[in-house]
């Protein structure tokens, strides 16, 4: 399916250009920068980061249950469950995106699906100046949100490339505002991520780590070589920016985000009365 992109007028928004985090820093991050928009105190975000160490996030109602914790430990994988719906990610070898607006802004406004689209076209746009031969997914599939990985089937309006997912997105629509973060897997195994989840025997997980790879791609398996992470970054700056019509405006967290994500990570994130609830 083709999606056109709409006509916008020219918005200022901020890049926020990430160091490598640790799971619950990043999701505090995230949520710091909804509730700043949520009081009109910086413009809607563009966020690009990445992961130290690895680590695996659960959606927001996924039971903490679907983990093999021994595993996990063994791996030295951290683990944090996302303020967005969704399944299980593993966060290693990847682009990680945010953004983060409030609802009024022209390009986020109206519904889920609506939103959902007009990003869509963006990050398609950033995947082609890498050289991706990309598709948005179209249509409705009911079992996209019954599996435990992410990577397993497409939603609406998400990308694949020969029909497989080539980025996860999930959004988070609050009083504050609009999140929505996804990530593009750059290189690696994705079937990793079957290693620290529960499937009840070795055969059963090996077959899922087998589905998993024939439904998901790397960057790296698509175009037989490695692109880097800058590069990675590059690409969506300038997709996004054309695509939407903005003029990037390169930032660093407020003194008040800072604040709200030392609580975040201590009161939420980091807590495991958080991360276990469901």
């Amino acid at each position: 399916m083709s999606i056109s992109a709409e006509s916008f007028p020219l918005s200022e928004w901020r890049i926020i250009i990430s160091d490598p985090l640790p799971g619950a820093i990043n999701m505090a991050v995230d949520s710091a920068i909804l509730s700043a928009i949520g009081r009109n105190e910086v413009l809607p975000t563009l966020r690009l980061y990445r992961w130290d160490p690895p680590c695996l996030s659960l959606g927001y109602s996924q039971p903490y249950s679907d983990i093999d914790l021994q595993n996990l430990k063994i791996k030295g994988w951290d683990v944090v469950r996302r303020p967005t719906g969704g399944r299980a990610i593993l966060h290693t070898d990847e682009l990680t995106y945010a953004v983060i607006g409030p609802r009024t802004e022209p390009r986020l406004e109206g519904g889920l699906l609506q939103s959902y689209r007009r990003l869509s076209v963006a990050l398609a746009d950033s995947l082609s100046l890498l050289g991706l031969p990309i598709e948005v997914h179209s249509g409705n599939n009911p079992s996209a949100n019954n599996q435990a990985i992410c990577f397993e089937n497409p939603s609406d309006f998400e990308i694949t490339v020969d029909g497989k997912k080539i980025i996860g997105s999930a959004q988070a629509r609050k009083k504050e505002g609009i999140l929505q973060h996804g990530t593009l897997p750059l290189q690696g195994n994705l079937g990793r991520i079957t290693e620290v989840l529960h499937y009840g025997s070795a055969e059963l997980q090996l077959q899922a780590a087998d589905i998993l790879l024939g439904k998901a791609l790397t960057v790296e398996k698509v175009l037989g070589r490695q692109v880097s992470w800058e590069q990675a970054a590059n690409a969506f700056q300038s997709g996004f920016q054309k695509t939407l019509n903005l003029k990037f405006i390169p930032g660093e967290l407020t003194a008040a985000e800072t604040s709200d994500v030392e609580k975040l990570v201590r009161n939420k994130y980091g807590n495991p009365s958080w991360t276990q609830q469901v």
